[in-house]
Parts: structure tokens; C-alpha cells; sequence
């Protein structure tokens, strides 16, 4: 295949920069509808980071992981710059420094003069050669991959179709077997565009199933509500807006849900919810390639690429994520920093000055995960510092910078908030211990797991097998490295990394109440950063065990006939097609109640959402007490209504409405006839409505008001 070489120079780089800037600037003047969007978006997510490289002369980073480092200093950026403008702004007068204007200014004149100051520190001289070859014609395939999946998605969401979206996951499941089977009709060249296509499809099929929030049972409804508090305000206050409540403090206290959407929304013109479903998928889509890059410089590139299939084919990476803003951008950072960690070729100054952005990126995205990673990298240390074999990967100077970091700002924002939750998580887990010989204060995800929970029909049961086999399969990957029954070599502080990954899956199994501090699907989706590949290298170790050899042919049959129907069952397929009690919106969502849609999955209707916008433009919120079901309390009240849950009593049928009270009905009160409090309540209970006076109606929610 014919290549051409490519010579950049650096003032090609500033020429490109420059005009990007340009065409960006003029769609957000002109506000073009699409392109201000599209363009804003790659401008402002790619482009800052990239001039940060050229800053920091970063010519260490390969393709790949230019790509996933000048998105990560990117966002870094517009979350450090953005706090920057909001606490000087207000010096020189501005007292909105989050609206657009001083914003876009002050952002573009960030990145010019760091394009013009990385030109001048490069000079001009040729920066790298590159390599172009003609498109692959798979390529055209991938490429319409996503635009399958977000069609498929508009039928079922829009005609209860679902046979596209059907199609599209065979479709991912032929080419996870291409790939495993032929390097020829699939190139290893190839695997990260294939990782991408893959991930944005997924994720696009269970973020875009509504028009509006659906939080899968996770937390975006107090993140919004946190965002709204700070898109109102066109700033972010250091100090929790309600105070004494920890909820909302952690929350708040996260850039990434507060100043970052904040910054897009601005700049790009682009309505709030679109920034949670459509935007930020795109950033944690960067988190599968960043394991890909990593695991592939010790396992190679196709088992890489296997144990990448695998950490994105688990259920919660395309749901219960999509409702964990934080954690998505929190994954990214988390990411970089084991490439920063584990990278060889990067020079002192150079891993020390990454690991300082991407340290504070993490902290202010997301508290857990910023815990767990100092917890790992703490632990990692200990045995390399026993056995006198130092890191020079992992120092005491990172890890204190890291605790210094995490620790002040845990606790000098939102009146330490996420700090006294860390200390309320630990002693959750304290109290618990006397039930050590419970197994229920394990939870159910757990039991579930170690195949302690009676499934509910024989498709439960199938599904279970086959994630069981993928367990399996990561505890004799685990054995055979600790025994060397594989050829794959670890770096010592990986190797360390996952020992205790490990180690910590087992801690979630044995302690009582640990799994419950954050859910144990989410856990174990965090630990895949690290045992996915065990997967794969099981998968050798067993058939090397069968075999007296390792087959390369026989391995990736086995995980062929583990993971493709591993997939299916994950992704609801065979529950769909067999018609069975399914957990996937995507493609059941047309025979799912309303109750279930609502109550287990937080879809929100239209009706409902009206309801509490108006409510909260023709109320005076914060002086009104106000009445609502327990669902409508956490969902729709706080994210569309911007609600305080702490100014909502709970409906109940011997509820006493104030004088001036109002009571809001949800779609689900008013025409499913449910109210869900301490217990699930029929509407027609709620005798004292009859007393009340009907204020709002839109067919579907209603605000009732008792006399002063």
C-alpha cells in the first residue's frame, strides 16, 4: 500500500490552528446553526491541549496518544481556565464571568498566544513526519456504524421500531469476530477507529433513547440540578448553596458538572440537556481508547483490543454511566493518568508537569474516583518500597502531590463536603462489620454475582453463565500471571496495579456495606481498567492447560463463544428477541410501563417536565412548601424544576397541605394513578386534593394550591 510522507512544520501548525480559530470564532459570532455546534465543539475539545503539547514539546506521544492527551489537556484547560475567570472576573466587574462573551475572549486569547509562544519556542523546523494511505475500505463500514446507531435510536425512541438498533448489534458482534479471527479483513492498524465506532454506538443507542434526562438509576438528576444552580448564576461559588446538605455539596463542588457544561453550553449555544447526553459520551468514548493504548504496549495489539471489547460489552459502561456525568469525564483523567504513569519514553519535567494537570482534573471531576486512584497508587508503592526495587514510575513526590491536591480541595470547597461524605462512607462500612457473616449486607449485585440469587427464568440463567465464564476466565488469567504461566510481561508497577485491583474485588465480596458506598456494578466497572485483559489471558492460560500449548486459533474461538454471547445477553438482544423481562430501554422500551420507564429508569415524560417548569417560573421556590411523590421529589423537580429536595415534602394519603401549600402530580400520579412515598399509593388516596384548588393542568401533570 503506497504511503506519502508528510512534513510538518511549525508554522504550518500555527497557519492551521490559527485558521480553525478563525472558522470557529465566525460560527459562534454568526451563531450557524450545526456548524457553531460541531466546530465548537472539536475546537474547544481538541485544540487547547494540542497547543499545550506543543507548549510542553511533547514530541514523546505517539498518535494515538496525542489524540487522547490533547483532549484531556483540553478539557483540563476549560475547567482550570474557567474557575480562573470566574474568581477574577468579578475583580474587574464582570459580575457573569460564565456567560459567552467573557468566555469566548478570554479562551481564544488563551489559545493564540499559546499557539504563537509554542511557535516561537519551536521555531521553524519540521516537528514529525506522517504517514497517509489510501482509506481501507472496512473503514467506510465503521464509519457508518454510529449513524446506524443514532437512526435505529430515533425509530425505536420516536416508532417503537427497534429492528435497526437490533441490526446494529449483530453488526458490532460480526465485527468484534472479524477482528479476533482475520488480521487481514481487519488490520490492527485499524482497532482504535474500530474501539471508537464501537463505543459511540453503544453509547449513542442508550443516551439518545429520550428526548429527554434518563438517568439509569444513577445521579444526573442532582448533577443537572448542580449545573442549573451555576448556568442561572453564570458562576460557581466555592461555597455549598445549601448548606449542611453533603449531597449537594460533592456535587457542586465537581467542575465537571458545574463550570464545564457550563462553558459548552455557553460557547456552543447548545441547549444544557444536549451537552449531557450528546457531548459528554463523546469525551468518555476517549476512555476504552486510552485502555487500548495501554494494555496494547504489554499485551498487543489484538488482545488489547479483545479486553477493550470486553470492558465496553459490560451492561454499565453504556447505562448506569450515562446517568454519572462526573465519573465519565472523571474516567478520562483517570485513564491518562496510567498512560502518564506507565509511559517510558516521557521525559521527567514532562511526566511530572502531566501528572500535576491531570491530578487536578481528576479531583475536581470526580471524588471516588479521585479516592480510588490515590488508594491504588498509595498501595502500589508499598511492596516496590519493601522490596527495595523503587519506581521511577510512581514516587512518593507524585503521591503526595496527588493526597495535597485531592485534599484541599475536598475540603476548602463546598463547605467540605465531599470530604465529610469520605468520612460518612467509612463509617457506613464500620457499622456494618458486625453483619460479616450476613450475606445479604453484601447487597444484591454480589450475591447476583457469585451466583447466590435464584435468576428469575432460564434466560437469567444463560446470561449468568456466560458472565460467570468471563469471571472465570479473569481469576485463571490472574493465577497464570502470578505463576508465569504466560508470555506476557508486565511492567512491575502495572503488575502491582492489578494485584491490587484484585485484591480490592475481593474486599467489595468480604466486607460487609463496602460494595453499597458507591454500588458494586460501578466498582467493578472501574476495576476493568485494569483485570479486562486477565479475560484474555485466562482465556490462553485455560487452553494452554487443554492443549499443552498455546493455539492462537483455539483462544480466540474460546473467546469468541464467551464474549459474543456475553454481549448479546449485556446488551439485552436475546431478551428482546425471546421476548423476556428486559432491562434495556433501547430495545424494549416500548413494552415497558410507564411506571417502570419513570420509577426504574428516571425517563422522564414531557408532560411532567412542563409541569415543573411552570411551576418553578409561578412559585416562589424556597418560600412555598411544596408537595410531591418521592419520584418527582429527585427527578424532575430537581433537574427541570431546579427544586431543592430539602423545600419538597413527601405525598402520602394523611399528608396535611399548608396554608399556600402546593401539591405538584407527575404524569405517573395523574394517569398511571400511582404516588410513590414510604409506600406506593394510589392518587384516588389523596382525599384531601378534593379540598384544593387546581391551578395548572396540561393533561398529563397538574399543581394543585390550598387557600392562604
Amino acid at each position: 500500500m503506497n504511503s506519502i510522507q508528510v512534513k510538518w512544520k511549525s508554522r504550518h501548525i500555527l497557519v492551521a490552528i490559527l485558521f480553525l480559530q478563525f472558522i470557529s470564532c465566525a460560527t459562534l459570532v454568526f451563531d450557524v446553526p450545526v456548524a457553531r455546534q460541531v466546530i465548537g465543539f472539536i475546537y474547544f475539545t481538541f485544540v487547547p491541549g494540542f497547543v499545550v503539547i506543543k507548549l510542553l514539546k511533547l514530541d514523546e506521544l505517539d498518535g494515538l496518544e496525542t489524540i487522547l492527551f490533547s483532549a484531556g489537556l483540553s478539557v483540563a484547560f476549560l475547567m482550570l481556565a474557567g474557575l480562573l475567570i470566574n474568581e477574577f472576573c468579578p475583580l474587574f466587574g464582570i459580575t457573569k464571568p460564565l456567560s459567552f462573551q467573557p468566555l469566548a475572549i478570554i479562551l481564544n486569547g488563551f489559545i493564540l498566544i499559546g499557539s504563537v509562544v509554542a511557535y516561537l519556542r519551536n521555531g521553524d523546523t519540521k516537528l514529525q513526519e506522517t504517514k497517509t494511505f489510501r482509506l481501507h475500505p472496512l473503514a467506510l463500514f465503521l464509519m457508518g456504524l454510529p449513524v446506524i446507531s443514532i437512526v435505529g435510536t430515533v425509530c425505536s425512541n420516536a416508532y417503537n421500531n427497534n429492528l435497526i438498533l437490533l441490526f446494529m448489534i449483530i453488526l458490532i458482534s460480526l465485527l468484534f469476530a472479524i477482528a479476533v479471527i482475520s488480521k487481514k479483513l481487519l488490520p490492527p492498524r485499524l482497532y482504535p477507529f474500530c474501539i471508537f465506532v464501537i463505543v459511540i454506538s453503544l453509547l449513542y443507542h442508550s443516551s439518545l433513547i429520550s428526548n429527554n434526562l434518563i438517568h439509569f438509576g444513577s445521579d444526573v438528576p442532582g448533577e443537572y440540578f448542580a449545573f442549573k444552580i451555576v448556568e442561572r448564576d453564570a458562576h460557581w461559588s466555592s461555597i455549598n448553596p445549601y448548606l449542611g446538605d453533603s449531597s449537594v455539596g460533592r456535587t457542586y463542588a465537581m467542575l465537571s458538572v458545574t463550570i464545564l457544561p457550563s462553558i459548552y453550553s455557553s460557547l456552543l449555544n447548545l441547549n444544557p440537556v444536549w451537552v449531557f447526553k450528546a457531548l459528554t459520551p463523546i469525551i468518555f468514548s476517549l476512555v476504552p481508547l486510552g485502555l487500548y493504548n495501554v494494555w496494547s504496549k504489554f499485551a498487543g495489539s489484538k488482545y488489547a483490543f479483545i479486553s477493550a471489547f470486553f470492558f465496553m460489552a459490560y451492561q454499565t459502561f453504556y447505562t448506569e454511566m450515562l446517568g454519572l456525568n462526573k465519573q465519565m469525564i472523571g474516567g478520562l483523567f483517570f485513564v491518562l493518568l496510567l498512560l502518564v504513569i506507565l509511559n517510558k519514553k516521557m521525559k521527567p519535567i514532562h511526566k511530572t508537569a502531566c501528572f500535576l494537570i491531570f491530578s487536578f482534573a481528576l479531583v475536581v471531576s470526580h471524588y471516588a474516583l479521585a479516592e480510588i486512584f490515590l488508594f491504588l497508587i498509595s498501595l502500589a508503592i508499598i511492596p516496590l518500597i519493601i522490596v527495595k526495587k523503587p519506581s521511577r514510575n510512581i514516587t512518593l513526590t507524585m503521591i503526595l502531590s496527588f493526597f495535597v491536591i485531592m485534599f484541599s480541595w475536598y475540603i476548602f470547597t463546598s463547605s467540605s463536603s465531599a470530604f465529610n461524605s469520605f468520612l460518612d462512607f467509612g463509617q457506613h462500612v464500620y457499622n456494618q462489620l458486625n453483619e460479616f457473616f450476613n450475606p445479604q449486607s453484601r447487597g444484591t449485585e454480589v450475591l447476583r454475582g457469585l451466583g447466590l440469587e435464584t435468576p428469575p427464568t432460564v434466560w437469567n440463567t444463560i446470561s449468568r453463565a456466560f458472565a460467570y465464564l468471563t469471571e472465570l476466565f479473569i481469576l485463571v488469567g490472574f493465577i497464570g500471571l502470578i505463576m508465569k504461566r504466560t508470555k506476557i510481561r508486565l511492567e512491575k508497577e502495572y503488575f502491582m496495579l492489578i494485584v491490587i485491583a484484585m485484591a480490592f474485588l475481593g474486599a467489595l465480596i468480604l466486607v460487609p456495606g463496602l460494595a453499597s458506598t458507591m454500588n458494586m456494578t460501578r466498582f467493578y466497572h472501574i476495576l476493568l481498567f485494569f483485570i479486562a485483559p486477565l479475560c484474555v489471558i485466562g482465556a490462553e492460560v485455560l487452553v494452554k492447560l487443554v492443549f499443552k500449548r498455546k493455539d492462537e486459533l483455539k483462544i480466540s474461538f474460546l473467546l469468541l463463544i464467551v464474549l459474543v454471547p456475553y454481549f448479546l445477553f449485556q446488551t439485552g438482544f436475546i431478551y428482546e428477541v425471546t421476548q423476556s423481562q428486559s432491562w434495556s430501554v433501547p430495545l424494549s422500551k416500548y413494552r415497558m410501563s410507564q411506571v417502570r420507564l419513570y420509577g426504574e429508569f428516571g425517563d422522564i415524560d414531557a408532560c411532567s417536565i412542563w409541569g415543573v417548569q411552570w411551576l418553578s417560573k409561578d412559585v416562589a421556590i424556597g418560600y412555598t412548601q411544596i408537595y410531591a411523590d418521592d419520584l418527582s421529589r429527585r427527578n424532575e423537580l430537581r433537574s427541570y424544576g431546579v427544586v431543592y429536595v430539602g423545600y419538597v415534602e413527601i405525598l402520602s394519603n394523611v399528608t396535611s397541605v399548608a396554608a399556600g401549600g402546593i401539591v405538584y402530580l407527575s404524569q405517573l400520579n395523574v394517569i398511571e394513578g400511582r404516588v410513590v412515598g414510604a409506600r406506593v399509593w394510589n392518587t384516588s388516596e389523596l382525599h384531601f386534593l378534593h379540598d384544593l384548588n387546581k391551578i395548572y393542568s396540561n393533561g398529563g401533570s397538574e399543581v394543585y394550591k390550598n387557600r392562604p
